[in-house]
């Protein structure tokens, strides 16, 4: 007899056997080629995006992770390492991590970058166990629109995050954290 108890639990293995497939693929770079991959990605950012060229001009530091892999079906996750540029050298490595549950199905990368622009802020990212995006300094997700009607003198957040790269399609709603934690590389 199929049950809702049965048919969930198929569901949730399923997506869990997903994730473990995806999730090593997207940690599998050694240093040399996530500074490599970091540091393209960020030079086109700066390069496309007249924000992050301005924001890049003032920053602390920049936390980019070139690629993060997303996938699920319900119940999903995120995962992806990245490097903390400060004065232009690559000063540590984080890993971003993110669980999901709800109505979601598929599979995608993009990257994302984050542009400290406090020392308070910084600080931040090494203070707790792992950064959570949205609790403690104030986090704004920029695009290109936003870009044109911002300068250094209207941009007082502490964080800017421009997300991009996106390749894959994800489609769904649900409940979603993300947590950076630092890594030794």
């Amino acid at each position: 007899m199929i049950t809702f108890s049965n048919v969930r639990a198929r569901f949730l293995s399923f997506s869990l056997l997903m994730l473990m497939a995806v999730m090593p693929v997207a940690q599998a770079e050694t240093r040399a080629e996530l500074d490599q991959a970091s540091k393209a990605a960020l030079n086109e950012l700066i390069k496309t995006v007249p924000a992050a060229k301005t924001l890049s001009e003032k920053a602390v530091a920049i936390l980019v992770f070139p690629s993060i892999t997303k996938a699920g079906f319900l119940v999903g996750g995120q995962f992806g390492e990245g490097v903390l540029w400060r004065n232009g050298r690559a000063s540590a490595y984080y890993n971003t991590a993110g669980a999901s549950f709800g109505l979601q199905a598929g599979a995608q990368t993009y990257g994302y970058a984050l542009f400290f622009m406090k020392q308070s802020a910084l600080s931040a990212l090494n203070t707790a166990d792992g950064f959570e995006v949205g609790v403690g300094p104030s986090v704004v997700v920029m695009d290109q629109g936003m870009g044109v009607s911002h300068t250094t003198t209207t941009m007082q957040d502490d964080i800017y995050a421009f997300v991009f790269g996106q390749k894959g399609l994800m489609a769904g709603v649900g409940i979603q954290g993300n947590k950076i934690t630092k890594i030794a590389k």
